[in-house]
């Protein structure tokens, strides 16, 4: 499984995408929506990982410009704000929302359920 991570906060992002990799994925990650864009038109990933709140390009529009790129893709959102305005538009659009501070073990088995590897 291919999975892309996206936050602003590249410290997170990349050791996310080590620990992913330590737990059998195949992680890959980029620290803004453009870098991200760059990405999926080179790979194919089969679920990303997107901060809802990003400098320039939100997850939420990211989403949906990575969706033309790549359809049937599978989405989960991060958010370290939390808000239920932010749940609402990422729970419409995404397999789950999680909120920061993630365990890696929670995002493992919403990775799982979005891929259907449970």
């Amino acid at each position: 499984m291919k999975i892309l991570l996206v936050d602003d906060e590249s410290e997170l992002v990349s050791a996310l995408a080590e620990r992913l990799s330590f737990r059998g994925f195949e992680a890959d990650w980029a620290a803004s929506g453009d870098e991200a864009m760059a990405k999926v038109t080179d790979n194919a990933y089969d679920l990303a990982v997107l901060d809802v709140k990003m400098p320039r390009m939100s997850g939420l529009e990211l989403r949906k410009k990575l969706e033309e790129i790549r359809p049937g893709m599978k989405y989960i959102f991060l958010s370290g704000h939390g808000s239920e305005e932010d749940y609402k538009a990422g729970a419409a659009e995404a397999v789950c929302y999680l909120v920061k501070p993630i365990k890696i073990e929670e995002l493992v088995a919403k990775i799982n359920q979005a891929l259907g590897s449970e």
